[in-house]
C-alpha cells in the first residue's frame, strides 16, 4: 500500500493560482469613471450611451497606463471592464 504525502504549500498555491485575478488598475478606474460619469452620464433615457462609455474608458485607460505601467491594450481592457460595470450599475439604478 503506497502512501501519498500532502504538501499544503502546493495545495494553497494551486488554490491561489486558480482564483481570477483583478486586472491592474480596475478598482481605481471605477472610481475615475464614476466621477466622470457625473459630467457625462453613461446611461441616457434608459439606454447605454456608447460614445460616453468609450470616451470614459479612453480617459481611464490613460490614467491606468500612467499609474500601473501596463501596455495600452491591457489598460484599455481594464478601463472598458470598469466602464461597463459602472454603466450597468447606473442602468439598474435608473430602472428602479
Amino acid at each position: 500500500m503506497s502512501h501519498r504525502t500532502v504538501s499544503w504549500t502546493q495545495i494553497d498555491r494551486a488554490g491561489r493560482d486558480s482564483r481570477p485575478r483583478i486586472p491592474a488598475g480596475l478598482m481605481g478606474a471605477r472610481v475615475l469613471i464614476e466621477i466622470g460619469a457625473r459630467a457625462r452620464p453613461l446611461v441616457v433615457a434608459g439606454r447605454y450611451d456608447r460614445a460616453a462609455i468609450m470616451a470614459a474608458a479612453c480617459k481611464a485607460a490613460t490614467g491606468i497606463q500612467e499609474r500601473c505601467g501596463v501596455s495600452r491594450a491591457e489598460a484599455m481592457s481594464s478601463a472598458l471592464k470598469a466602464t461597463w460595470q459602472v454603466a450597468k450599475a447606473a442602468h439598474r439604478a435608473a430602472a428602479h
